[in-house]
């Protein structure tokens, strides 16, 4: 038997902010990805009819070669977020959910790798 309240059990008990920092992250990588996503479309635009060679000059400069690095990285890791919520919280079973989770995450993480290796083997041509 203890002599705490159940309301001093409860305290220091939970996600401590984690959710919170979660929430707070996954919208400031949705609002970096609108500037990002609207050069995106705007440079595409602007290339259309482009021959390769034209397109892997684009890609190479110093200033796209960043901003579409930053662009994969965000995007990956905006998805990953996503996903994460939406498994937490449409599957019950904990050990589906894990498994899930970490094969998502994996998947995300190696997607995120090989979109940012494609934009840097491009622009640097190797």
């Amino acid at each position: 038997m203890s002599l705490r309240s159940p309301l001093s059990r409860a305290r220091g008990l939970g996600a401590s902010k984690q959710g919170t920092h979660h929430w707070y992250v996954q919208r400031i990588s949705a609002v970096a990805m609108l500037p990002l996503m609207l050069w995106l479309i705007f440079a595409i635009a602007g290339l259309a009819g482009s021959d390769h060679a034209t397109v892997a000059e684009w890609v190479a400069s110093p200033l796209n070669t960043t901003l579409l690095v930053v662009l994969v990285a965000t995007l990956f890791y905006h998805a990953l977020l996503g996903t994460q919520v939406v498994i937490e919280d449409y599957l019950h079973h904990e050990g589906v959910k894990m498994a899930v989770l970490i094969a998502t995450r994996f998947a995300l993480i190696v997607g995120g790798v090989i979109g940012v290796v494609a934009v840097l083997k491009t622009s640097f041509g190797a």
